[in-house]
């Protein structure tokens, strides 16, 4: 088995300057329990040498559903340089107003999130699958708020991907019962920004667009192998 490089980041300017109204928590620090994920194993040819992958530049829309607050990223894809690298284009928070009735509040998810598709033009959006609550009315809440976001992909032809929070640790962390501050740190690193994305929500959104980079690396090599 020979190590297959993960896209690794990088710090792109004016894609950062997209996330308006976010506040940064200072620079980016270790994060216990958290180790490098820079190559994960493969599958290699009968003489041992690395197996080549080719992938078309992709760019994910990560979508973190929440009841007051839902988090968005984009993540692109790109190997023009000598490594191929995840290059971070946008990250927002879509704050819900309390004021305003439950159907306002999913009219402005809608529109928020159609109007950031739109911006973005990505190939595919990420999203959490449903998860059980205990708390029924919460569950429900959630279920509207994750239903217009699968609405808002939906209007404008974009195929949409699901993930367990396990799945999404995994493939972030490499463990999926990750902290939230790990998923950060990692998001961080991957993206190699200089400080840890802010608010939570939209590290979530990222890590959900990275998940699904990450996936679409392993279908790539596993078809590669057969």
């Amino acid at each position: 088995m020979q190590p297959l490089h993960l896209l690794r980041g990088s710090y792109s300017t004016p894609g950062i300057q997209q996330a308006q109204g976010l506040r940064t928590s200072g620079n980016l620090k270790t994060c216990e329990g958290v180790k490098d994920l820079g190559t994960v194993c493969g599958g290699g040819s009968p003489e041992g040498d690395v197996v080549a992958v080719d992938l078309d530049a992709m760019r994910v829309f990560g979508i973190d559903c929440g009841t007051e607050v839902t988090g968005f990223g984009v993540v692109e894809s790109c190997d023009t340089g000598r490594e191929p690298k995840l290059v971070l284009k946008a990250m927002g928070a879509i704050r819900l107003k309390k004021a305003l009735s439950t159907a306002e509040r999913l009219e402005q998810v809608f529109r928020e999130l159609s109007k950031e598709l739109e911006r973005w033009q990505p190939d595919s959006v990420a999203i959490e699958e449903v998860f059980y609550s205990v708390n029924a009315k919460s569950a429900l809440k959630l279920g509207q708020v994750r239903g217009v976001a699968l609405l808002a992909a939906a209007t404008q032809r974009l195929p949409v991907a699901e993930y367990a929070p396990l799945k999404i640790k995994s493939s972030v962390v490499g463990y999926g019962l990750a902290k939230k501050e790990q998923v950060q740190f990692m998001v961080a690193r991957l993206l190699e920004l200089k400080e840890t994305p802010e608010p939570p929500d939209a590290a979530d959104a990222l890590a959900l667009a990275i998940c699904h980079i990450h996936t679409a690396q392993t279908l790539a090599l596993q078809g590669v192998g057969r």
